[in-house]
């Protein structure tokens, strides 16, 4: 007897962090469709599954490739990323974070379409009043991007009673490191996540890197986060599917190391995987910039079963700075 493959809509499926979990779906047995704009996804990153190039906030796009496809479920990874360019230009992040989702809510809605796993994000807490931060911890986003995932959350919970849409929000910490086969990495442009910024530095391949503050309340003055690997976030995605398959109600489900690490630390970390020196220089804090974002994620391993593999900060530079070795070449 042939079990007919469950195909998943994954939206910003050419992302770092979506074809990660391509590759984690296709792995588990499902069949990945990439939807992707590719303004700053990669066609080259696409190897599970097949591409439709498009846009949410495209609905006649949206509706062609749902009707030619029939996919089971959603996987919501489109957004635009960067807290910097979110502060200076929040047009453009309320446009397409938000009312980009709410065109897909409506396009899953009318194609009747009931799982969702929506990629969120720890921004929406903003400055938390204590540590670590639980899915319990007000949401009080202070940049325009964290705001647009909070909205985006609501959307999703609102469209879920109405029209019996069952989702998970997955408010991740600092994605990390990359693909341990190599065969996939962190290519943003730009680039401004700091582990890939602190090992183009290292290997001349970039500039100096600069860190934003140095005065934060803090044991060594700059900023902490709790860094993820990259494809322990893939997986907890395909678990959360399977886990709204299994009546799993609708939620909210942080995912994060519970440690922290600072942007010192990182540099440091660096240096003992490479054996290079980071050259950095200090500058001004940036606005937006919450001091420290540390998860709990009590709740992702007693409802998913999820535990990070890789829980040490060298264990994930190393995956990163291979994959910048073999993609640098």
């Amino acid at each position: 007897m042939t079990v007919e493959k469950k195909t998943i809509l994954v939206t910003g499926g050419a992302s770092y962090i979506g074809s990660h979990t391509c590759k984690a779906l296709a792995a588990a047995g499902y069949v990945p469709l990439v939807y992707d704009n590719l303004i700053h996804g990669h066609q080259s990153a696409v190897q599970w599954g097949n591409l439709e190039q498009g846009d949410i906030a495209d609905r006649a796009r949206l509706n062609a490739v749902i009707e030619r496809y029939h996919p089971n479920a959603v996987m919501h990874f489109a957004a635009f990323a960067y807290i910097g360019e979110s502060v200076s230009d929040p047009g453009k992040y309320y446009r397409n974070n938000v009312a980009g989702t709410l065109t897909l809510l409506e396009a899953m809605r009318d194609h009747r379409i009931n799982r969702l796993v929506f990629s969120s994000s720890c921004a929406t807490y903003g400055i938390p009043d204590q540590l670590p931060i639980t899915e319990a911890t007000p949401q009080r986003p202070i940049n325009p991007y964290g705001a647009s995932k909070l909205m985006a959350e609501r959307m999703i919970a609102d469209f879920g009673a109405a029209h019996e849409i069952g989702w998970i929000a997955l408010r991740y910490f600092n994605a990390a490191g990359a693909d341990p086969d190599q065969e996939i990495g962190e290519a943003h442009d730009p680039e401004t996540h700091l582990i890939p910024l602190a090992i183009r530095a290292a290997s001349g391949r970039g500039p100096s890197l600069t860190i934003f503050g140095s005065d934060y309340d803090t044991p060594d003055g700059t900023c902490l986060r709790d860094y993820v690997h990259v494809s322990d976030l893939a997986a907890a995605h395909v678990l959360a599917l399977a886990a709204l398959d299994q009546g799993l109600p609708s939620q909210a489900i942080n995912l994060g190391n519970g440690d922290g690490y600072s942007v010192l630390d990182i540099v440091a970390a660096v240096k003992r995987v490479t054996g290079l020196d980071v050259p950095y220089c200090l500058a001004p804090r940036r606005h937006g910039d919450p001091p420290i974002l540390i998860s709990d994620a009590t709740r992702a391993r007693t409802l998913l079963g999820w535990a990070s593999q890789r829980t040490s900060i060298e264990s994930i530079v190393e995956t990163a700075w291979a994959w910048h070795q073999r993609a640098d070449r």
